[in-house]
């Protein structure tokens, strides 16, 4: 099955501070709704919205273990990202007096 998920949902996803926050957290390996309540400062409720808005742009997957879902990160969507940041590389060497990349 292909994945038809548009990579503006992946930037619109990343645009939130707290969700960049939960995918970074979620990189060290899976949580839970709860552990990741214990790190932030908001709500369950926020928590399972910003989840909701990760998952449906692909990424991160819950996990059934028991009771409790676990989530992880799905990289795949954030390659869009890297590429599109790539394309500016060439500025960043030329402002820090690095070589270009070849």
């Amino acid at each position: 099955m292909t994945d038809a998920r548009s990579p503006d949902e992946t930037f619109r996803a990343i645009a939130d501070p707290t969700r960049r926050a939960i995918l970074d957290a979620l990189a060290g390996g899976e949580r839970s709704v709860t552990e990741l309540c214990a790190m932030f400062d908001v709500t369950q409720s926020a928590i399972s919205q910003h989840l909701r808005v990760l998952r449906d742009a692909g990424l991160v997957a819950p996990r059934r273990e028991g009771r409790s879902r676990l989530y992880h990160v799905e990289a795949a969507p954030l390659r869009a990202v890297y590429d599109w940041a790539a394309h500016y590389e060439r500025c960043w060497c030329r402002s820090s007096g690095r070589e270009e990349p070849r």
